[in-house]
């Protein structure tokens, strides 16, 4: 019978051939099995008969009983029922109670999964199994059954469906009443937190994780934080950047946790000034200004420079940036204008003496010399090198600044022919407006001044203070004033429009950050040793890094990773 049945073509297996054909395979691996677990017991028992071990030796053999049962296996299943009832009843007999044997026993097996995991369903009935998750009943599927081709890819594909169709973190049901109230009321008493007990409640759940990140929650922290990137009237500078990252970065500015790293380097000493735009730093060397890109991190630059702008003949003293255009101020006594994307240069004589300082706002430029003059310039290139107004200062000219109005600009000067070293000028016509302060020593020169508003402006120089005027208040004294702790001359001073100052010194180039809610200084960072002590003639920051320019480096602070 067994070779009947081994012999018998594929596909003549009587009616249903083609729609339970995989019934049948399963049930013939059922077969297979339960006749290989059934020789191996009587093999031990040492019976011969009907086994698939040697009876002599009381042992299995796995090559013979597989040679024997399967030839009647398929005979019993391929059959036809006629043929099933006449030549394979006794096998198919013995397969219906392996595979209830074999069901019974899966059957155990998935209500334990279930008390183990308590997450899966299973549904155990004659010929099919039914699962939720598609990844387990496959995996289960498979060691039931002998393990089916291709399983493996299977199991593959329903992980990656279930991992694409998890939700994201849900809001808590359980626990406290307060989760189940409405976020917009959920927001208005979280912005009562501060910054300590958001981070707390972040770390309860994910969706606590989520939902703390808003912006809005971390809006007023930041605008109370150093350097966030908000203005004092709440502009926030920096929209790209969440607003929890910004205030992250400002506790190592309030801190001082930086590290330092050195940019560029000079073979002689030079006297560099500056400036920042987007991701690209503009720096002079001698009579060049040289453009550079920074790197992702903003702590390093490509070495090699985008653009190198030339034109004076000596040594570019000071250089600003506006509407696309370079203008530099030299110590030639001329001033240059170069397009920053174009090879367009334009310069013209300007002053008698070197031009310490210029600034350039709405298509106006101004410039101040050594010459004791100051003047007044257009940018449209049609009226190029035509002087509007000369003003005579009645002394060397160190600092210029144009207000953010356009009406007017002040001039810094070195408090030797005058007893005010600030004077603010009518752009238009030319004419003194007023002075400020009226108790400066002589001597007492103003190097570096900028506008933070239309109506106030903040002042360094050689009298070691930095003052914070308001000309909504009074004229003729500061609002506020910070005293370099050691005598130092401030060459430069950088603010974010709201509570930091930084200031540039001296001697052994120390950067010093100031809190302006506070007298004292916040934190300080000498850049140079005593056989290389360097000024710091100019200083740029931003949200994550503070750029130091000195005689024979450029250096760096990293504040977002120290």
């Amino acid at each position: 019978m067994g070779s009947q049945g081994r012999s018998g073509p594929p596909g003549n297996g009587g009616p249903g051939e083609g729609e339970g054909g995989e019934a049948r395979k399963l049930q013939e691996g059922r077969v297979a099995r339960g006749k290989r677990r059934k020789g191996k017991g009587k093999g031990k028992a040492g019976a011969g008969q009907g086994g698939r071990g040697s009876g002599a030796e009381g042992k299995p053999g796995p090559r013979k009983a597989k040679e024997a049962a399967q030839p009647a296996a398929e005979a019993g299943v391929r059959a036809g029922p006629a043929e099933g009832v006449e030549r394979g009843g006794s096998v198919e007999e013995g397969a219906r109670s392996l595979v209830q044997g074999d069901e019974g026993r899966a059957g155990a097996r998935d209500k334990a999964q279930v008390r183990d995991d308590g997450k899966e369903a299973w549904r155990v009935r004659t010929g099919r199994r039914e699962d939720t998750r598609p990844g387990r009943a496959q995996r289960r599927g498979s060691q039931a059954w002998g393990g089916l081709a291709g399983t493996g890819a299977a199991m593959a594909a329903a992980a990656e469906e279930e991992a694409a169709a998890r939700p994201p973190a849900a809001r808590p049901t359980a626990g406290s009443a307060l989760w189940r109230l409405p976020e917009e009321l959920l927001l208005l008493i979280c912005s009562y937190l501060d910054m300590r007990a958001l981070g707390r409640l972040a770390q309860v759940c994910r969706w606590l994780r989520r939902f703390t990140s808003c912006d809005l929650l971390w809006r007023r922290i930041a605008r109370a934080s150093l350097n966030s990137g908000f203005t004092r009237l709440g502009t926030d500078l920096m929209t790209s950047v969440p607003v929890k990252e910004r205030v992250k970065v400002s506790q190592n500015w309030r801190l001082g946790r930086c590290r330092e790293g050195v940019l560029l380097k000079w073979r002689c000493s030079q006297m560099p000034w500056m400036q920042l735009e987007d991701d690209s730093l503009y720096v002079s060397q001698a009579n060049f200004i040289l453009a550079y890109q920074f790197r992702p991190d903003g702590a390093s630059l490509n070495r090699r420079p985008l653009g190198v702008f030339a034109g004076h003949d000596e040594d570019v003293c000071h250089f600003v940036l506006a509407n696309s255009h370079i203008i530099s101020a030299g110590g030639d006594g001329k001033i240059g204008i170069h397009k920053t994307h174009s090879t367009f240069t334009v310069k013209y004589s300007a002053h008698e003496q070197e031009v310490n300082c210029v600034d350039c706002k709405g298509g106006i430029i101004v410039s101040g010399s050594r010459d004791r003059t100051a003047k007044v310039w257009p940018l449209a290139s049609g009226r190029l090198g035509q002087c509007l107004h000369t003003i005579q200062t009645e002394d060397r000219v160190w600092s210029i600044a144009i207000s953010p109005l356009l009406s007017s600009f002040v001039t810094g000067t070195a408090c030797c022919g005058h007893f005010s070293p600030l004077r603010i000028w009518d752009l238009n016509s030319g004419q003194l407006m007023t002075h400020l302060g009226s108790d400066f020593p002589p001597g007492a020169g103003v190097l570096d001044v900028m506008y933070e508003s239309p109506s106030t402006l903040l002042s360094c120089g050689y009298d070691t203070y930095v003052r914070y005027w308001d000309l909504r208040t009074s004229a003729r004294k500061c609002v506020m004033e910070w005293e370099e702790p050691h005598d130092s001359t401030l060459y430069c001073l950088q603010t974010d429009g709201n509570h930091l100052l930084a200031t540039g010194s001296s001697y052994y180039g120390v950067v010093r950050l100031w809190d302006r809610r506070q007298r004292a200084c916040l934190h300080a960072f000498p850049l140079t040793s005593t056989p290389l002590s360097s000024p710091v003639y100019c200083l740029r920051f931003t949200t994550t890094h503070l750029y130091a320019a000195l005689s024979y480096n450029l250096h760096v602070l990293d504040f977002r990773n120290p």
